[in-house]
């Protein structure tokens, strides 16, 4: 007995191609009973927008092999049977290590993506012709348990202030759970660890300013009920729900570019693949234009050097790093006054 499949009609840059969808009544989200037709739909609807966000990038796909609560693993390297339309460019990773990541340059791609049972996608902040120097600063802003979305609202808004300061105009989207995500373009002029030491720098300064509502604090002990600054989000390889892309919750919700002035005035929840293509339709992007005028990151660099001179030195890096120059011992500080 044949198994269950339609096609979908994508436009594109290079007309409508007509992609395959298999078991298309499958459910991915069970609690309302979105299927993989309904994803490759919104998917469609929301395709120039998402490509312009996300595409010309490396990208990640978290795939999942039946609904959003069963088995997950991240495809990094092209799959057997990617079509002929969808690129990949090799991208070095942290172990130094070579290999082909997934490129989407078109709306089809992204379909074929969930086709490939794709929930979320994961760009990398370069682009595909400098794979190695990003064009975008990003701070991810994680309220910690204790804290909700409207503890990161004002520490977005400060933030905002910060990069103000240093330059950078900058963008913002819910992160498609309690959080919310600033973007700031950038030249592509330095590599991932100086745009780690820029990331660190603001990160910084706004906890200077904030004290008792943001952290840095890299140990999940020492951050209390403050909204983490995860400044480790700006290394090579370390990528956040993109653009317009879906999240793996049971409400279905998308990581979706708000405007600054609506920051006060929106819930995250009123985000999903049921209310963003309207939203789209009616309000337009709201990070059209987001890469007109890029800055640079010179003069959080400078914070840097001021914070070195200072005292302040390398901040730890993630768990399946090589260990890098200058940082600290990769020991949680409890159990290091243990040992001591």
């Amino acid at each position: 007995m044949a198994s269950e499949q339609t096609t979908i009609t994508v436009p594109g840059p290079n007309g409508e191609r007509e992609m395959r969808i298999s078991s298309p009544s499958r459910i991915l989200w069970p609690e309302l009973g979105l299927t993989k037709l309904d994803l490759a739909r919104y998917t469609v609807d929301v395709g120039e927008a998402f490509l312009a966000a996300n595409g010309g990038r490396p990208v990640a796909l978290q795939r999942y092999s039946d609904n959003i609560d069963g088995e997950q693993f991240f495809s990094k390297n092209p799959p057997k049977g990617t079509p002929e339309f969808v690129r990949s460019v090799k991208v070095t990773f942290p172990s130094a290590r070579s290999h082909p990541m997934l490129v989407l340059d078109e709306p089809a791609a992204a379909v074929w993506a969930v086709q490939m049972n794709t929930v979320v996608f994961h760009p990398w902040p370069s682009r595909a012709e400098s794979t190695d120097n990003p064009d975008q600063l990003r701070i991810d802003l994680d309220p910690q348990p204790g804290t909700d979305f409207d503890d990161a609202v004002p520490a977005a808004l400060a933030l905002k202030e910060v990069l103000a300061e240093a330059g950078l105009g900058c963008f913002i989207k819910t992160s498609g759970n309690r959080g919310l995500h600033v973007y700031a373009p950038i030249k592509p002029t330095h590599e991932f660890l100086d745009v780690r030491h820029a990331v660190i720098a603001a990160c910084r300064e706004l906890e200077r300013r904030m004290p008792g509502k943001v952290t840095t604090a890299w140990w999940k002990e020492e951050r209390g009920e403050k909204v983490f600054l995860d400044f480790n989000q700006a290394n090579r390889d370390r990528t956040i729900a993109g653009a317009y892309s879906p999240r793996a919750l049971p409400h279905a919700p998308v990581s979706c570019p708000i405007t600054w002035d609506e920051l006060e005035s929106i819930s995250p929840k009123d985000f999903t693949i049921l209310t963003v293509p309207d939203r789209l339709k009616t309000l337009g992007d709201p990070w059209a234009g987001m890469d007109a005028n890029p800055g640079t990151i010179d003069v959080l660099l400078g914070w840097w050097d001021r914070d070195l001179k200072n005292g302040l030195g390398e901040m730890p890096f993630p768990p399946d790093y090589p260990k890098m120059p200058g940082e600290p011992p990769r020991v949680q500080p409890s159990r290091a006054r243990k040992q001591d």
